[in-house]
């Protein structure tokens, strides 16, 4: 059944060309993403779907009863009234058609109605459609939808008399998103709805939008969550809009695909009209070959030109380089105990961070990771335990809200006066490498989106030439391009890194350790993000486990101890966590062991060979690694012996 049509839709802002030509068609129970580069249209282009905004030329054809529910970015629900009471305005109908059964049932119930002819019988018509209205539209489930609702947002009971009006900003957008859900629009519109969730909520909405019974069209930068919900990509480039059919990662090999295959069509037609250009030139002005030439002169002339295919747009472009190395030890927090003067968010963390670790910071919003850092970077101050730095760390620390980047200067000023030692040619050069050419380093910072305050908050970043950096959710505000040049950056940086994020494909990418923050400590999981959720489910089936047979024996009144078929299955279950843990050991020594190659044939070279710190550094690089060989090896033996045994 079709929803909506957009027809030849365009739009102007002033003289500036936004969105030409748009085409794009929802049907019921479509999951379509809307993506494209920051500053590209697509916000805009929801607006007008939505009927916020209005557009210069074309239609958008919608049947009346069909309804469209808007959540624009970084909206959050304005009220005065408590969670619940703001939840039931949902359901205002049915609590009047509640009302109204009740009161029937009550004028039921008077012995005076059957003095009355034909009074009893009216009521009991009315009562008995009014129930079955009640069924339909979902009145013995609507306080149990608020509650599901509310609680995937990570709102809870004790939270539900909570005036909205105290809420925090992202609390405030994730009530919106729930009371979006819980009105169930035909067509439901989100613009970067991943904002503001922390992982365990983001979990939650793919899994309620997957079974949403309406069409969903989602601007997100989140790649998995893109992957699990959508099953349409329209990509929205240089104004136009092109339909793809996947989610997100079959949209990019489509696009590739399609890339190259008229990169080939191009330069075939390309040599053919090289051909025949030369053979016009060297027969025309012979007499014997003239008719041949004029004849291939007309069939070029039919041809139909192809225009070279464009590629993707420009990208931005930079490295993260470091001044100097660090030690060995970057970062030991002993026993911390984290938050404000009057509330302490979290106690007794302890980790460490070691040169070239990449440690993705990860825990339910409000629980402290940003406090930690700016704990870590001395903004706040430590309530209780040690933090210490090694030798020679310098931080390069980037801070999600950037707010820091405030300013009313220039874009150009802003680097320069970070930086008065480069010329105005070299900051020039650095922020053309973030996509601020011409005119636009003469843009004011203050006036800057969100995706360009980005850029030059890593632009800052950049030029610091830190060893150790610290960031709090770097990929807010980015496309997804600018994520992808971002990821490879840090892939390829040759110090440290200690992240939030709640980015899942970011983190799978950048993580080589996940370290879980909880009010009570941190745990430290050795590998990116599949490997923490992998740990964590077995956690959860061990807890599992442990329960059920604790409820058995408390039913059963016996002693504590385990049948023979839960020690089997427990075996069974540490058993293949074992075999896993093997093979992790046996994937972990061939990445350590390739490295400690080639740092060894890095030390037979003569220019190395002659640099005494580097030398030093790689010897350092070295004793790390065996050390960490030697306990994988032991580990890999012990855990072999037991299956054996």
């Amino acid at each position: 059944m079709m929803l909506l049509q957009v027809q030849q839709l365009t739009k102007h802002f002033g003289a500036e060309l936004i969105l030409s030509n748009i085409k794009l068609e929802i049907q019921k129970k479509d999951r379509i993403a809307l993506v494209g580069r920051n500053g590209a249209g697509k916000s805009t282009l929801l607006k007008m779907i939505a009927g916020q905004l209005s557009y210069d030329s074309g239609q958008i054809v919608k049947p009346n009863d069909v309804s469209i529910g808007y959540l624009a970015q970084n909206t959050g629900l304005e009220s005065n009234l408590s969670i619940w009471d703001e939840m039931l305005t949902v359901f205002s109908n049915l609590i009047v058609m509640e009302n109204n059964i009740r009161k029937i049932e009550h004028d039921l119930s008077d012995p005076a109605i059957y003095e009355k002819e034909g009074q009893y019988e009216r009521l009991l018509a009315e009562y008995d459609q009014l129930q079955v209205t009640f069924k339909d539209m979902g009145g013995y489930q609507y306080e149990s939808d608020i509650r599901s609702i509310l609680h995937g947002m990570r709102f809870y009971e004790e939270d539900y008399q909570t005036l909205i009006s105290t809420l925090s900003g992202g609390q405030k957008t994730r009530l919106a998103l729930a009371k979006l859900l819980l009105i169930k629009p035909d067509i439901l519109i989100l613009d970067e709805p991943t904002n503001h969730l922390d992982i365990e909520t983001l979990s939650w909405l793919e899994q309620y939008l997957q079974g949403y019974p309406g069409a969903i069209l989602i601007v997100s930068h989140d790649r998995y969550f893109l992957d699990k919900v959508v099953d349409q990509v329209y990509e929205l480039s240089r104004h136009e809009l092109k339909k793809f059919h996947g989610n997100y990662s079959k949209y990019l090999i489509q696009k590739a695909e399609m890339y190259e295959k008229e990169m080939k069509l191009y330069e075939k037609q390309q040599d053919e009209i090289a051909k025949l250009e030369d053979f016009i030139q060297r027969n025309l002005a012979r007499a014997s070959t003239t008719k041949r030439a004029q004849s291939r002169r007309k069939q070029l002339n039919r041809m139909q030109v192809m225009d070279r295919p464009v590629g993707g747009e420009k990208s931005a472009s930079f490295s993260f380089r470091i001044d100097r190395q660090s030690g060995n030890d970057v970062l030991k927090i002993n026993d911390a105990s984290i938050g404000y003067d009057k509330e302490a968010l979290a106690h007794h963390i302890d980790f460490d961070v070691t040169r070239e670790d990449s440690i993705a910071l990860v825990g339910p919003n409000g629980i402290g990771k940003s406090t930690l850092l700016k704990t870590i970077i001395q903004k706040l101050k430590l309530l209780s335990g040690s933090i210490q730095l090694g030798t020679n760390v310098t931080i390069g620390y980037y801070d999600q809200e950037q707010a820091e980047l405030s300013s009313n200067k220039t874009v150009l000023q802003e680097l320069w006066d970070i930086y008065p030692q480069k010329t105005e040619k070299e900051i020039r050069t650095v922020l053309g490498n973030f996509l601020f050419s011409g005119d636009d380093v003469l843009k004011t910072v203050a006036t800057l989106s969100g995706g360009e305050k980005a850029r030059v908050a890593l632009a800052v970043l950049m030029l610091e030439e830190a060893n150790f950096l610290i960031l709090d959710e770097p990929t807010n505000h980015l496309d997804l391009d600018s994520k992808e040049v971002l990821e490879n950056a840090l892939i390829d940086y040759p110090g440290t890194i200690l992240f939030v994020s709640h980015d899942r494909y970011f983190i799978n990418r950048i993580a080589t350790k996940v370290v879980e923050l909880s009010a009570n400590g941190a745990s430290v999981y050795l590998g990116d993000y599949d490997y923490y959720t992998d740990k964590k489910q077995e956690q959860f089936e061990l807890a599992r486990l442990e329960a059920e047979a604790k409820i058995v024996r408390q039913k059963s009144n016996t002693p504590i101890t385990k049948d023979a078929y839960q020690l089997d299955k427990e075996a069974k279950k540490v058993e293949r966590q074992r075999k896993r843990r093997i093979e992790e050991i046996e994937a972990l020594l061939a990445s350590l062991e390739e490295e400690v190659n080639e740092k060894e044939e890095l030390l037979c070279q003569p220019t190395v060979f002659e640099d005494h710190e580097q030398v030093m550094e790689i010897n350092e690089r070295l004793e790390v690694l065996h050390n960490e060989i030697n306990q994988l090896l032991e580990e890999w033996t012990e855990l072999s012996e037991q299956l054996q045994s």
